[in-house]
This record gives C-alpha cells, structure tokens and sequence, in this order.
C-alpha cells in the first residue's frame, strides 16, 4: 500500500491509524497526518510513530491516498488548496452525513472519492464501516479501501440511497446497545447486586450472548427461544417485553436515527 494521509487526527482517525498498524496492513513509516492545530496531530504521531505533515502540501506530497478525518462541520470551510492538491488521489471521507456529491464538489479533481460511515468499535477493530464511491473503482482502489476500512473491523458496501439506514442501525446502533447495557446494568442492581457485579453479570452476557449470534447459523429468534423453557424465567421476562413492545420501540429508535440523518445529509 502506498503512503497514506489523514487530515484530521481525532478519535477516528487514531483508530484507523492503530487498526492499520497493529494489523500490518501499513507500517508508521507510511503513514502521515495534519490537523489544523497541530496539537492532535503531535500527540498521534508520538503515540503511534506515524510522521506529522507540518503542512498540507506535506501531508499530500507523497500520499496516494487522503482520508478525510476532521469534524463534519468543517467540509464547508476546508482549505480552496485542497482541489489541487487532492488532484489524481484516493478521497476517502469518515465525515457523516456528507454525501458524495458535497464531497466531489470539495474535492472535483480527485480521481475517486469515498463515503464511509464507521462506528465506535472500529476504536478497538470491531467495528463494521458500510461504504460507497462516486465512481466505478478499480481493483487497485477497492484493494486500498478494503485494506483500511477492515483494519477497524467488517467493511461493507452499500448504495448511498441507504447510507442514512446505515448511519442509524450500525452507526447510531452501538449507542443504543450501550444505552441497553447500561439498562441491564441498573436493573441487575435494583436486584440486588453491587455495581460492580452488576457490570461484570452484564457486559458478560452482552458480549457471550453476541459472541454466539455471530457464531451461530440460527436466527436470533431461534436462539432466544432455546433460552426460553415454557413458564420459565426468560419466557416471563420476554413476555413482559411483548407487553412493552420492545419491538416496536427499537424500530422506532432506528426510525428517528434515520430520519435525523437525512435532515443532516440536507444540510450539507
């Protein structure tokens, strides 16, 4: 893989940073970033080993391929240099709700510009990034893409017609499961046990339970009902569930999310 640059060097791009190196798709040596501070920058580049650009000309010079990586919010204020120097290269964006038009417009004479929409566990490469292109790829792109996007974890392409699903079921999705694992902590509590068992009985079962979902080639319904005896204890609890609509509730959840990224996908 040829040099990569990232312009931006926050959260994502620090675990796209590590993903890469610690899974030796890139050595730190290939790898430069830039941020407009220079603070996150620094800090990345002593962390990781990788080499901080003292300028965008320096962070594009021998790079093939950008990742964009600063706060969404920034697109419409981005540097004018970064037409020309962005000329010929690989564009890959993780800015959401910025779609591929507003992008090729930032970014007109890039030879390709890419989508993606990672998630917070692609921090310790468990993550899942659903990805589109503004064009036809060529093997050697996909090649590039699918190298960085499975250093975070699964990658995944997409039309961008349902970027804005993606974005709510797998990029909004992890925080509704934290909110489901912080519910099941307190309510182990209110059974009685102290925090800190509540936490352990919890995210361990959270993190088996899943374990055994991607292992397994049964449904989830199907491996709910295995735990479910008749007049048992999970049937109790399942049943108050239904009476909840637990169901109904994540489908609007998922909903909302969605419907929320198509008002920032317009704003743009």
């Amino acid at each position: 893989m040829s040099k990569i640059a990232f312009l931006g060097a926050g959260n994502m791009a620090a675990a796209m940073v590590e993903g890469l190196i610690n899974s030796k798709a890139a050595a730190p040596t290939d790898i430069l970033c830039y941020s407009a501070s220079g603070r996150s920058a620094q800090a990345l580049a002593a962390r990781t080993g990788i080499q901080q650009a003292t300028s965008l000309e320096d962070l594009t010079a021998e790079a093939d391929t950008l990742i964009i990586a600063f706060k969404p919010q920034h697109l419409s204020t981005a540097d004018a240099a970064l037409t020309a120097l962005t000329s010929g290269k690989l564009v890959i964006s993780v800015l959401s709700g910025k779609r591929l038009e507003t992008l090729s417009k930032v970014f007109p004479q890039a030879r390709n510009v890419i989508r993606t929409m990672p998630n917070t566990p692609s921090q310790i490469g468990a993550g899942i990034t659903p990805w589109c292109a503004a064009r036809a790829l060529s093997i050697e792109d996909r090649d590039t893409i699918e190298s960085l996007l499975t250093a975070m974890g699964r990658q995944l392409e997409i039309a961008e017609d349902m970027m804005d699903s993606a974005t709510a079921v797998s990029g909004s999705g992890a925080g509704f499961v934290f909110e489901f694992a912080g519910a099941l902590c307190a309510a182990a509590e209110n059974a009685g046990f102290d925090a800190e068992t509540a936490r352990t009985l919890s995210i361990e079962t959270l993190l088996g339970s899943a374990r055994l979902l991607a292992r397994s080639p049964d449904s989830p319904e199907t491996l709910r009902n295995k735990v479910a005896s008749p007049n048992g204890t999970t049937e109790a609890g399942l049943n108050r569930m239904a009476e909840g609509d637990l169901r109904g509730l994540i489908r609007d959840t998922i909903e909302a999310a969605r419907l929320r990224a198509i008002e920032v996908s317009q704003e743009t």
